[in-house]
């Protein structure tokens, strides 16, 4: 990490050791000392101050019986602002939508009811590699080893569950049940979701946050984090093997992965993408991350429902680099991508595997990206392949007067509605796949949750993002299936006052499933959304929905939003026909539908 997250200052390291612990003598810190045994010197304070010093400014949660003093202490802070929500699951997720706007994102809930509900969005975000660091309010420590059976668990006098559960899906696990160790593991647990990239769990017992202490009794030090190294030697060798195998390659493309993210190497990519001249693409769960104004940016590579000639440029390549890949079935379309091993080159976050080898480890993506750009040679070959077949996009069948909204006009509008002062968050369904299609203008935000795929993940993700993003109108779409899920938290965005534009696509089910294999199960009840809107506005805050039909309403929805209610949350329920989708989600859900019914392998 060589990178400032919010206060977080990164030194460079006495020694090379890799992934050395936090350092924390080398900062002088200006501020007055705390007395001894002050008030103000208690684990809720030090925690509320190390949230605030790493760049948490907004922490998510829903008050609990276990978790209330340490809430007190939370609110007393004055960087600190504790944002109540309708669930713990939304809590999760919007920690993880302000963990991608913001670099890292906290969430506090009450001992096990809380801990298992917000368990799902904490897995999500360990699956897209976000830090987020989920606080629990525990049980008084006198409880432990006593036998005695608690409210909030499942009865047994063991109250190891929860922290079983975290285990599989966090990086580190700290449960704090008295006061002298306290400092030492919320301050390993924090630094190590910043190291680790990943979320952590913190637990602390209900009967501390308030207690003084002299460990708490000075201003808690910036974190100081010894940035990970690249083995010199590693790095050089897996230099000189890439560029000897891209160099001697007639029309080699290089394309992004979502572990750009993680990698921090982001800017390395267009580096390597300037200085080689190749074409350049994304895959899906990357987009966002490479800037689509590049001048040879073709478009997203998804197999076979990739944009428009990108996926014959790149699987008729005779070399390919990608950057941070995931290869799952969703992401290669059931398995059905058209790439050979001998032909790639695999950076990973630490590692670099070239064709069916060599490998090299301990090399840092963005270091290993930025060394190989100067030694590239200038190959535009395959983008001017590109150029030669490329047949610029049709515009949908235009529509008659007042005829029934179609997807693809929609999202011809949606188009003229981004800039750099927009984000769009995409719900897990055939928003994917439209909003795959959008062109992001330079400074254009983009979020969706590939990996986990959890649906109802975006009401979330969208009240986080655009709690830690103010300076952007944030443009969500979501399913109505998957709206259903996660409804309640347009309350906390309206309390909030935050100006989002939700689309809601109403199509009467779960599309994505129905094109997966389709059964009665995925019709849904359908609701009056612009009606529950307003009845959760109630009156408070500013709220503006409406409901359209047709282009002509759509239009003027879309002015209104933009213009009169550019300072409202805009709500706009768009009604359009069930089996009216993207033509890439019905060659993907059959293509899946396929991997997922595979007849089992002979015993």
């Amino acid at each position: 990490m060589d990178a400032k997250i919010g206060a977080i200052d990164t030194c460079k390291p006495a020694n090379n050791d890799m992934g050395s612990l936090p350092t924390t003598n080398t900062v002088t810190i200006h501020t007055p000392i705390i007395p001894f045994n002050s008030p103000d010197s208690t684990l809720g304070r030090h925690l509320a101050r190390r949230l605030v010093q790493v760049g948490v400014t907004d922490v998510f949660g829903v008050p609990g019986d276990f978790n209330l003093t340490l809430l007190d202490h939370l609110i007393a802070e004055p960087g600190l602002k504790f944002i109540g929500c309708c669930n713990e699951l939304n809590a999760g997720y919007a920690a993880d939508g302000y963990a991608r706007a913001r670099g890292v994102g906290a969430c506090v809930v009450t001992f096990t009811v809380g801990g298992l509900s917000v368990l799902n969005a904490v897995a999500g975000a360990y699956s897209e590699n976000l830090p987020l660091i989920c606080i629990v309010g525990g049980p008084n420590s006198n409880d432990y080893g006593t036998n005695r059976i608690l409210h909030h668990t499942i009865g047994l006098p063991d109250f190891s569950q929860e922290l079983r559960c975290f285990q599989t899906v966090t990086c580190y696990q700290a449960v704090v049940n008295n006061l002298e160790d306290a400092h030492e593991l919320i301050d390993t647990a924090i630094s190590t979701a910043l190291k680790e990239s990943k979320p952590v769990y913190i637990s602390i017992g209900c009967n501390l946050p308030g207690i003084p202490h002299p460990t708490f009794s000075r201003e808690p030090v910036p974190f100081c984090l010894s940035p990970r190294l690249s083995n010199q030697m590693g790095l050089e060798a897996a230099v000189e093997a890439a560029a000897e195998f891209l160099n001697k390659a007639v029309k080699p493309v290089v394309v992004g992965g979502p572990k750009l993210r993680v990698a921090k190497a982001s800017e390395a990519f267009v580096e390597l993408a300037d200085a080689s001249g190749y074409a350049v693409a994304v895959m899906p769960s990357a987009k966002g991350l490479v800037p689509e104004h590049h001048p040879h940016f073709i478009g997203t590579y998804w197999g076979a429902v990739s944009t428009a000639f990108c996926a014959e440029i790149v699987e008729s390549a005779d070399a390919y680099l990608f950057a941070g890949p995931i290869f799952n079935d969703y992401s290669s379309v059931g398995y059905s991508l058209l790439l050979k091993k001998e032909k790639a080159i695999i950076v990973q976050p630490d590692r670099v595997t070239i064709a069916n080898g060599p490998a090299f480890g301990c090399v840092l993506m963005k270091d290993f990206l930025a060394a190989l750009a100067k030694r590239l040679k200038h190959n535009p070959t395959a983008y001017e392949n590109y150029r030669r077949i490329y047949v610029p996009e049709g515009h949908p069948l235009k529509c008659e007067a007042k005829e029934a909204l179609r997807v693809n006009v929609l999202f011809e509008h949606i188009q003229r509605m981004l800039s750099g002062d927009t984000a769009v968050i995409a719900e897990t369904g055939d928003s994917w796949f439209n909003c795959q299609k959008l062109k992001l203008p330079e400074g254009c935000g983009y979020e969706f949750q590939m990996q986990y795929g959890s649906i109802g993940w975006s009401v979330g993700a969208t009240l986080g993002y655009a709690q830690a993003a103010r300076e952007k109108r944030v443009i969500a779409f979501i399913g109505d299936g998957s709206f259903q899920v996660t409804a309640q938290d347009i309350s906390t965005m309206l309390r909030c006052g935050q100006r989002t534009i939700i689309f809601l696509i109403n199509n009467g089910g779960y599309t994505i499933e129905v094109e997966i294999h389709d059964g009665p199960y995925n019709v849904i009840k359908n609701w009056n959304y612009t009606g529950l809107v307003d009845a959760i506005h109630n009156g408070e805050g500013k709220c503006w929905t409406t409901k359209v039909h047709c282009e002509e309403e759509l239009v003027e929805a879309i002015e209104t939003a933009t213009e009169a209610k550019i300072d409202c949350l805009c709500f706009i329920e768009v009604i359009v026909h069930k089996d009216d989708t993207s033509k890439e989600l019905l060659e993907w859900g059959s293509r899946v539908s396929a991997a997922n019914s595979r007849p089992p392998n002979p015993q």
